[in-house]
């Protein structure tokens, strides 16, 4: 859990991640709660379009009732965050189906990652995958 602890603790830069550890998604949470961060869940394995992935995301990192589940209401939530780490199984599925709404998917929560305006938010894209074009990994 080296790279996230690092995240965490604010040695490492927050941003959009491979990562491959194999911990229980428990220790996950725990781990980031107990930095003070809010931690979401997003069980990817049946995410295969872009409704469905806006769905589970506002699941997975509570967001209001009156979230719009599109990329923009998405942006405008994630704003409202304070430090949060979202940790993605099976994102993959979601990038095989529907390549071009993946890629904008990564691409909101990559620009609030990097906006030094908000508070620290990391993804954990975990798992294999096919390659995705700038992203690092987290290992």
């Amino acid at each position: 859990m080296s790279g996230l602890a690092a995240v965490l603790a604010g040695r490492h830069a927050p941003g959009v991640y491979r990562w491959h550890a194999h911990l229980d998604e428990a220790d996950v949470r725990r781990a980031v709660e107990h930095a003070g961060w809010t931690y979401g869940h997003l069980d990817g394995w049946q995410v295969e379009d872009k409704a469905e992935f806006l769905s589970a995301v506002g699941k997975a990192l509570s967001f209001p009732d009156s979230y719009g589940q599109n990329f923009d209401a998405l942006s405008d939530c994630l704003a409202d965050l304070g430090p949060a780490a979202l940790l993605w199984d099976g994102w993959s599925c979601f990038d095989r189906a529907d390549e071009s709404a993946f890629q904008t998917a990564v691409d909101v929560l990559e620009s609030h990652a990097m906006d030094e305006r908000t508070a620290p938010f990391v993804v954990l894209l975990r798992g294999d995958g096919p390659d995705v074009e700038g992203l690092e990994s987290l290992d």
